[in-house]
């Protein structure tokens, strides 16, 4: 770890304040974006009035759920991070944090969250928090070295936020749940494919089995970018048949579904790193819009 932190210029040792160094850890955008889902899921899943009180403890659970495994995915990488550029100053492989410490950071926020969880809100979102951390820590960590499905079997525990979310609101699983999960799912897929061709050298380096690395032509990667996104089309239009969303969701859907279509599409027919930070764009515009038109067009059941 000292070797590799020697290698980093002064400054950026000390550029980092302690919360940027936790917020690296904790990878407080992606945290983010699954306590979004998670809110999304709650509020969909509410049939009447808000449980506020429900919501905060879902929301802290899940925060420190998605925060240890952050952690523990870094602890885990640690050395295949320290052989790219775009993970090289995160807090191990700078020699920013040891690995005791992230080990005891995110061993206790995880374990703490999910007992949280299980006792604040319910049984059944406790035990979907585990599911997602174990299968995204034991399952999809170690597969980004074996095979290049580890995207989609990623996308998993990338989808469970809101159907929590939901559990939490309802105690069920229901038809809602798995839409709200299915749009999560397909949605990661072209999102994480962009990324990979637009990186696929650093992960080669790093020893990550992407599909761009194996696919050099990019003909498989491209195709299905755009199978994936089609996929999503269909499947988010779920909230309005099952009633809850309404028209103005039906429309947005369509034409956020059309342009991030437009967007895989041209991609697989301009194999350039151009056309991929295009998609990854999109596709993060994507996401919060879809799910704020779902939102504010939400129909309201009686309890």
């Amino acid at each position: 770890m000292k070797a590799t932190a020697q290698t980093l210029p002064a400054p950026a040792l000390v550029e980092k304040t302690r919360f940027a160094v936790f917020s690296d850890l904790i990878k407080m955008r992606l945290t983010c974006l699954v306590l979004l889902t998670t809110l999304v899921g709650y509020y969909i899943g509410s049939p009447g009035d808000l449980n506020w009180w429900r919501l905060f403890h879902t929301m802290l659970g899940t925060a420190l759920v998605a925060s240890g495994a952050a952690a523990l995915n870094q602890l885990m990488e640690r050395d295949l991070d320290a052989k790219m550029r775009r993970t090289e100053r995160r807090p191990l492989p700078s020699g920013r944090m040891q690995p005791n410490t992230v080990l005891l950071v995110g061993t206790a926020c995880g374990v703490v969250g999910l007992i949280y969880l299980g006792l604040a809100v319910n049984q059944l979102t406790g035990l979907l928090g585990a599911v997602t951390l174990g299968s995204y820590l034991f399952i999809y960590t170690p597969l980004k070295r074996v095979t290049t499905l580890n995207t989609i079997i990623g996308a998993i525990p990338g989808a469970l936020p809101p159907l929590m979310g939901w559990t939490a609101a309802r105690n069920e699983i229901s038809a809602g749940g798995w839409a709200l999960f299915a749009i999560l799912f397909f949605w990661q897929l072209p999102h994480f494919l962009a990324i990979a061709w637009i990186y696929r050298d650093e992960y080669a380096k790093a020893g990550f089995v992407m599909l761009p690395i194996v696919d050099r032509d990019g003909r498989r990667t491209g195709s299905q970018a755009v199978s994936h996104t089609l996929g999503l089309l269909p499947i988010s239009l779920a909230p309005f048949v099952l009633q809850l969303a309404g028209p103005v969701y039906l429309v947005g859907a369509v034409v956020l579904g059309g342009a991030y279509l437009w967007y895989a599409w041209s991609f697989s027919r301009d194999l350039s790193v151009a056309r991929a930070r295009r998609l990854f764009f999109v596709s993060i515009l994507y996401l919060p819009l879809l799910l704020s038109v779902m939102v504010m067009d939400k129909i309201k059941h009686a309890s």
